[in-house]
């Protein structure tokens, strides 16, 4: 059955008969004793709900199918108790990680790197990692880049006073589209955008109370960049209960182009995240450094985004 054995074809056909008419496939446990390996990858990652992790789950399932793995998947909640736990729970059951962890440091990697040989990290800044005997990979999409280019594109339309809503407080992610805000508006002799900036989480109930919080300063800013699209979408909400027309009086952006932003009313301007690209790569790559295991091997690669301009931020 594993094409090992030098039998007659006539013999090897019956065989394989016999197991087809039968149902029988062989087990699973006791092939991962022989060959050392469980056939499957474990994904960690903040959380499972939404469109965003609707999208990568896809990509990721998709690619682990074509690879013929199945994948073991948990949560973190972005609270380090749950991300040590789930590690814990994966520990040496699965043949290599995903982890999509925006908060993890340095020194929390280097920690998952000596326990874990094989490993990819989405959407993770890390400084520096000393791959030692570890095949590591990090997969980033350009938060920077996408701030910026949002930033700039509410700057060419005449807006100067942008108020920003941060995403997850020591995140990663959320200092690099924040460092994108801030160099976007430094071009255009606006340094200090600390009356900009608002605190805020990637949820629709922050948006929702940092829009109710921008709406009552004054001077009252023109344009409000939320830290993501559900983020944006408590901004439409609490806008369109205050009677502020968007975006007569109040653009709006969002960031990572979900399906839904383009529903909104009116249509949101965002940022185009490749999620499921991003999502099928990160499985991809790890299996194939599975099979090809090279030590020290460290490869980062940051993904570009793309600015989709709808009706929200329109002159």
């Amino acid at each position: 059955m594993n094409d090992t054995s030098s039998v007659s074809s006539e013999k090897r056909h019956s065989v394989l008969e016999a197991a087809e008419t039968l149902g029988y496939t062989p087990n699973p446990a006791a092939l991962s004793l022989l060959n050392k390996r469980t056939g499957g990858v474990g994904v960690l990652l903040p959380y499972v709900s939404g469109e965003f992790f609707a999208d990568l789950l896809n990509g990721l399932d998709e690619a682990a199918q074509d690879n013929e793995h199945f994948l073991v998947v948990s949560t973190s909640h972005r609270k380090p108790k749950e991300f040590r736990a789930a590690m814990q729970a994966m520990q040496k059951r699965v043949d290599g990680l995903v982890i999509m962890a925006p908060e993890l440091d340095d020194d929390g990697a280097q920690t998952i790197l000596k326990s874990e040989d094989h490993i990819t990290f989405i959407n993770t800044y890390l400084d520096h990692i000393p791959a030692e005997e570890n095949s590591v990979e990090v997969l980033n999409f350009d938060n920077y880049a996408g701030a910026h280019a949002l930033t700039q594109h509410l700057i060419e339309l005449g807006h100067q006073h942008i108020a920003y809503i941060t995403g997850a407080p020591g995140a990663g992610d959320t200092r690099e589209r924040r460092r994108g805000y801030r160099t976007a508006m430094a071009g255009v002799g606006i340094s200090d955008t600390s009356a900009l900036e608002f605190d805020g989480d990637y949820t629709q109930a922050a948006g929702y109370a940092a829009a109710q919080e921008i709406i009552s300063t004054t001077p009252r800013p023109s344009a409000i960049m939320a830290a993501n699209d559900y983020c944006a979408m408590g901004v439409i909400s609490a806008l369109h209960e205050a009677g502020i027309a968007i975006p007569e009086e109040m653009a709006v952006t969002g960031f990572d182009g979900i399906t839904s932003a383009q529903y909104t009313l009116p249509p949101l301007t965002t940022v185009q995240v490749p999620t499921h690209t991003i999502g099928y790569q990160a499985i991809d790559r790890l299996v194939h450094r599975l099979d090809e295991y090279g030590e020290g091997d460290v490869r980062h690669q940051v993904l570009p985004v793309e600015l989709i301009v709808r009706e929200s931020t329109v002159p």
